[in-house]
């Protein structure tokens, strides 16, 4: 990991209507590290992951991803970063080789679909369907899709919810994977453990602000977990836009 930047965020504000839901959040994002992105319900975490990856468009501020602007550049953006998100979902009977093949399809400069089923446990699932694979299985193929372009930055969004035990320990492995690998990730998690085993930094947003960035111990401070240190720092925002 390097101190370089590839996500800098300066002052972004994104409202709906009139509800503001990102409100002058600063922060950057450093090569080869996994940043974790913390935050209540409606907080404005998503928000700020999905303008970061050219998804959405701010109303203000300034967003570079390695150098380049989302908003304006979004192609070469989406070339360079893969994306996980919460609410994913494939046709049902869509097989896994052809989720593969159509994904590929968008990239100039694709790996090797095969070779990133076996990298991923999912070799003997190619010609299953969608509907048939478990929880843990497409939640390794969103990770597989998510990396077809090389990306030099994943996002992954609520990645372990709905896993048991077990999945969620194979997934942490892949994300760890992912770092050693050189790939910067973007974690955004509700799961303090997940924050503190898996990210170098982490920020905690709340009513579309900043309320904390730095390690897990920095974040921590002289509270006696990460948990106590979250729930000192954010409070209940139901009904605002995530």
């Amino acid at each position: 990991m390097t101190l370089e930047p590839v996500i800098e965020i300066i002052d972004l504000r994104k409202a709906y209507g009139g509800a503001t839901a990102v409100d002058g959040v600063t922060l950057t994002v450093r090569r080869g590290e996994v940043f974790g992105v913390l935050g209540p319900n409606g907080a404005g975490k998503t928000t700020t992951v999905e303008t970061a990856v050219g998804l959405r468009t701010p109303d203000s501020g300034s967003v570079r991803v390695l150098g380049l602007d989302p908003a304006t550049d979004p192609d070469r953006v989406r070339q360079q970063v893969g994306v996980q998100l919460q609410q994913a979902v494939l046709p049902g009977r869509m097989k896994v080789k052809e989720a593969m093949a159509v994904f590929a399809a968008a990239y100039r400069d694709h790996a090797d679909p095969d070779a990133l089923l076996a990298a991923w446990g999912l070799t003997g699932q190619r010609s299953k369907p969608f509907s048939g694979l478990s929880g843990g299985q497409k939640q390794r193929l969103f990770i597989a899709l998510a990396l077809l372009g090389q990306p030099q930055i994943v996002v992954l969004d609520e990645l372990t919810t709905g896993l048991d035990p077990a999945a969620r320990r194979d997934t942490w492995a892949m994300v760890q994977a992912l770092k050693a690998q050189g790939v910067t990730v973007v974690l955004v998690t509700h799961a303090m453990d997940e924050a503190e085993t898996l990210c170098d930094r982490l920020v905690i947003i709340d009513r579309g602000r900043v309320r904390a960035l730095g390690t897990p111990d920095e974040v921590r401070g002289e509270h006696r977990s990460l948990e106590d240190a979250y729930l000192a720092l954010t409070t209940p925002t139901f009904g605002k836009a995530a």
